[in-house]
């Protein structure tokens, strides 16, 4: 068992470490890309020499991103992107089995949750991991006088790449941002295939509700949304969708969902699942008009989609823990709310988020992006993309693994397909 002491962690318990390492192995046997890539990363040290400070979701399928991270030779430790997310075996399993100093605790309040932060930064980075962009946030404001140690920083959530974007557009960033988001192996898949599957997940797992011939309405109509409104639909649920963007609103006309503005979807809808990466989606407007008993819930990024803070300041009363995970709000028409998580993530909050088999694809591109930032030139300071040699050969390994082929180009194809002077 690695050497730990107080300095290395803040966790709940170190007792609970075998449990959690039992977790991580579960997970790891439905990641075959990036079991292949830590031991690929084991035999080339592509990272040796990077200290990588990681704010991330607590669970077994990160777990095995870090360990892949650690293979790869550099000193890795992490805090939590979301205090209900974390998993408090597997973050004691982090410590006490593998060797990462790991700051998280489930249900942690906001001053712990910084100070997590700050303890990942106190030990001076020289790559970062990020889901939220809180990490570099905090390195832009408290700790400026290291930017100049990060090479770069790599994003994992499209809130956290609109944020860093508006970061480099105000000309605020001062380091490298590489975003993993946005490459087609993570946004194509888990926010589309994970998200969908562990949204649907945490809502029956909180409520237990028969989704079958409810009404659901998802505000957003991005991949999150796509995947969640889908896999509502193949449960049965007559699924609206709420749009700003005309062009994704027809593209949900045209996929059969109905589409309407919220204040019309509020006055009908069962379930409310909010998936934009923006605020007060969900407000009083909204609130006042909805059904005795209708479902809130978020599944974008922030605890601000829904505004929380006006149903804590106006309801006659707030009744905690209705059900595991489920708060009741009894509004002044006499009508009461249920909000799902506290209004957080509600695949981690009230589920264990991304089955492990998505993650792998981007966990998979997190580990490859990061070994590219410590091995190529200087990055630019700006939103870096993926590269898309990345995204090929993940997708090809992941295909592998599934026992997949696909066809290949032939020389004749590819010389058609580069040249301009054949016509019909």
């Amino acid at each position: 068992m690695p050497n730990v002491t107080g300095n290395d962690h803040d966790v709940r318990d170190l007792g609970l470490a075998a449990a959690g390492r039992k977790r991580i192995e579960w997970a790891d046997r439905q990641m075959p890309v990036l079991r292949i890539i830590r031991e690929r990363f084991a035999k080339e040290q592509p990272l040796k020499g990077q200290r990588l400070g990681a704010c991330l979701h607590i669970t077994c399928e990160t777990a095995n991103l870090l360990r892949a991270l650690k293979a790869g030779g550099a000193e890795v430790f992490c805090c939590a992107s979301n205090p209900l997310s974390t998993q408090d075996d597997v973050a004691a399993a982090l410590v006490a089995e593998y060797g990462i100093p790991t700051y998280a605790i489930h249900d942690e309040d906001r001053d712990t949750y910084y100070s997590h932060l700050r303890a990942v930064l106190q030990r001076h980075p020289t790559i970062t991991m990020d889901d939220g962009a809180d990490l570099v946030s905090l390195l832009h404001t408290e700790f400026r006088d290291q930017a100049k140690e990060v090479r770069a920083s790599m994003e994992e959530t499209t809130t956290g790449v609109i944020r860093l974007r508006a970061m480099a557009h105000d000309g605020a960033l001062k380091i490298p941002v590489v975003a993993v988001n946005d490459a087609q192996t993570k946004h194509l898949f888990d926010n589309r295939y994970g998200t969908g599957q562990s949204t649907m997940d945490g809502v029956i797992r909180a409520t237990g509700v028969l989704i079958a011939g409810s009404i659901v309405v998802v505000a957003g109509y991005g991949w999150c949304g796509r995947g969640i409104a889908s896999r509502a639909r193949g449960l049965g649920a007559d699924v609206i969708v709420t749009e700003v963007d005309s062009v994704r609103a027809l593209e949900a006309a045209m996929d059969g969902l109905r589409v309407m503005p919220m204040v019309e979807a509020a006055k009908v809808g069962d379930i409310f699942i909010s998936a934009t990466g923006d605020r007060s989606v969900l407000n009083p407007s909204h609130f006042s008009l909805m059904k005795d008993g209708a479902i809130l819930c978020n599944s974008g990024h922030f605890d601000v989609e829904i505004d929380i803070a006006y149903l804590n300041d106006s309801a006659k009363k707030v009744e905690r823990n209705v059900t595991h995970h489920v708060d009741g709000y009894l509004l002044a028409n006499g009508r009461t709310l249920y909000i799902l998580g506290q209004g957080r993530l509600v695949n981690l909050a009230c589920a264990e988020g991304h089955p492990a088999q998505v993650m792998d694809m981007s966990f998979a591109t997190q580990a490859l992006a990061s070994s590219w930032t410590a091995t190529s030139g200087v990055l630019p300071i700006k939103v870096n993309e993926v590269p898309v040699a990345i995204d090929t050969e993940v997708a090809s390994l992941k295909l592998a693994a599934m026992g997949i082929k696909i066809d290949a180009l032939s020389e004749e194809q590819r010389k058609y397909l580069s040249s301009w002077q054949t016509g019909t």
